[in-house]
């Protein structure tokens, strides 16, 4: 038997229930946010994400699925959805005001399965493209907190931090190398390379060992220039008129090289050790390092595999209930019964029509157990004479009546 690929898996039932919830709620508050859905190819020349991303991050090193095609091009599945929406921007000629975008969609990394987390997975993310002020990273933070708030997650942490700009982080860097040179036999084997090629990622590293090393590594915080703080407090100062409460964790890099001031994540203590739902920043050199114009940007993007795992724990929604259930039996009643469905359907009722053609008991055993109010009863008298058999199934009464009539006695 052919079973899906590991890391990969099948969205159906119930649990489809709560990804619509998900969704319908994100597409509420950014819509209400003005911002405008944009949706990117799945493929993209892998130049991209290298440039984009980082050739030193481990997304671009371990992660990616790469591939030549046919014309011998180097193509990758997105790993993540920043650098496309750039790619789009910049392509499309978007220029010239502020862009607020939105897109969920399907990425893919190649990493160990574990819960909550996929090799093909899904992101909602935002960016704002074309601002440098504060208040448009205040305003993503809020967003993605409104969402969270709005889906019923109250155990919210948001951790705030800021990588400054070049300078900041040219000086913060030789810090680090200066700090961490003693341990580098200490350190795992990843941040021994990372030491060399990009100190600050050793502060994102998982090894307990480094961890424990980076505990007394030099603050980001004590490097920043004036405008950089400023800034920074700006930042702080707008989320305090929000009532977003937030945490500075000056360790708090993010894990993609693009981003310089504001860093954040928002984590659930729902989830155990994997507990981050959303992470972004602001990335005011990647539109100009993929070819585009100097253009400032602010973005995030939320893991929704791990968010329907904490709507599922939280068990609030109940399957969809269905309004009819349709049992018909003989010829014309068959076909009389697809008319009864359009006809309530388009009543915006909730119908499911028996296809089985089995004996009524049969057929009315399974409208019991669909969770229906009702049963619709068709036989070819009611097919000739254009009436309803309608068997109450929690109350156990039964009527006869027409589609009208019944499309009328029903509660607006």
């Amino acid at each position: 038997m052919i079973q899906s690929l590991r890391g990969t898996k099948d969205i159906f039932g119930q649990e489809m229930v709560y990804w619509h919830h998900l969704e319908g709620i994100a597409k509420n508050i950014l819509q209400r946010a003005n911002y405008q859905e944009i949706r990117t190819p799945i493929l993209e020349a892998t130049e991209l994400f290298a440039r984009g991303i980082g050739e030193t991050t481990d997304i671009v090193n371990k992660e990616m699925y790469t591939f030549l095609s046919k014309g011998e091009e180097s193509i990758t599945l997105r790993p993540e959805g920043t650098a496309g929406v750039v790619r789009a921007y910049i392509q499309n000629k978007l220029y010239g005001g502020v862009e607020r975008l939105w897109y969920m969609g399907q990425m893919f990394r190649y990493e160990r399965p574990q819960k909550g987390r996929q090799r093909q997975f899904h992101q909602l993310g935002v960016e704002v493209l074309g601002s440098s002020d504060p208040r448009a990273d205040a305003e993503v933070v809020t967003i993605a907190y409104e969402i969270l708030q709005a889906l019923g997650l109250k155990n919210l942490v948001v951790s705030l931090n800021s990588v400054g700009d070049s300078t900041d982080r040219g000086q913060y860097r030789q810090a680090l190398v200066d700090y961490f040179t003693p341990y580098r036999t200490d350190l795992d084997p990843d941040s021994q390379n990372r030491l060399d090629r990009n100190p600050l990622r050793i502060l994102d590293s998982k090894d307990p060992k480094t961890q424990e090393i980076c505990q007394a590594a030099p603050s980001i915080l004590d490097y920043l220039q004036l405008e950089s703080r400023k800034r920074f407090d700006r930042v702080q100062a707008h989320l305090r008129d929000l009532r977003v409460e937030f945490t500075i964790d000056p360790r708090l890099v993010r894990g993609l090289d693009y981003y310089t001031h504001t860093a954040f994540e928002i984590q659930s203590k729902d989830l155990g050790a994997q507990s981050a739902v959303c992470g972004g920043g602001r990335y005011d050199k990647l539109v100009e390092e993929l070819g585009g114009t100097d253009t400032p940007a602010v973005g995030w993007a939320m893991g929704l595999e791990r968010l329907v795992l904490l709507l599922e724990s939280l068990a609030t929604l109940a399957p969809n209930p269905i309004d009819f259930y349709i049992v018909s039996r003989g010829e014309k009643a068959e076909a009389y019964a697809l008319i009864v469905s359009q006809k309530l359907r388009g009543a915006n009722l909730r119908i499911e029509m028996d296809l089985t053609g089995a004996k009524f008991d049969k057929q009315l055993k399974r409208a019991a157990q669909s969770g229906a109010k009702g049963a619709l009863i068709l036989g070819d008298s009611e097919a000739e004479t254009q009436t309803l058999q309608v068997k109450w199934l929690a109350e156990s009464r039964q009527e006869t009546t027409t589609i009208e009539e019944l499309i009328r006695s029903l509660p607006r």
